[in-house]
């Protein structure tokens, strides 16, 4: 996108989209995705002209030892997971508000 040299860029609202309401609704994950209320509100706050990925690895940091791949990324000022502040600057704050989630989670109420 920022970084493309040939042909048409994507719309950043476009990639936005695709990479949370999208693939939020791909996975079952119905609470995300989309701001709004009775939603989980994770955010990114990007500084997109720093924005540059870092190879993938693979971290074994779940229950059980159990295994991920995880790919690092400069840029990221802020993370923000239902309201506290994970990451600044890329380093972790020691909130955890989140849990491991397994499969499909359900809608917000109406």
């Amino acid at each position: 996108m920022r970084d493309r040299s040939r042909g048409d860029r994507l719309p950043l609202e476009f990639a936005v989209k695709r990479h949370t309401h999208d693939t939020a609704q791909l996975y079952g994950l119905l609470d995300r995705g989309t701001l709004a209320p009775g939603m989980k509100a994770d955010i990114n706050l990007i500084d997109f002209q720093r924005l540059r990925l870092h190879p993938p690895e693979m971290v074994f940091d779940l229950p059980a030892n159990g295994r991920r791949f995880v790919q690092r990324a400069d840029g990221y000022k802020f993370t923000i997971v239902n309201g506290d502040v994970t990451f600044a600057d890329g380093q972790p704050t020691g909130a955890m508000p989140g849990k491991v989630m397994r499969g499909p989670q359900m809608p917000p109420p109406a």
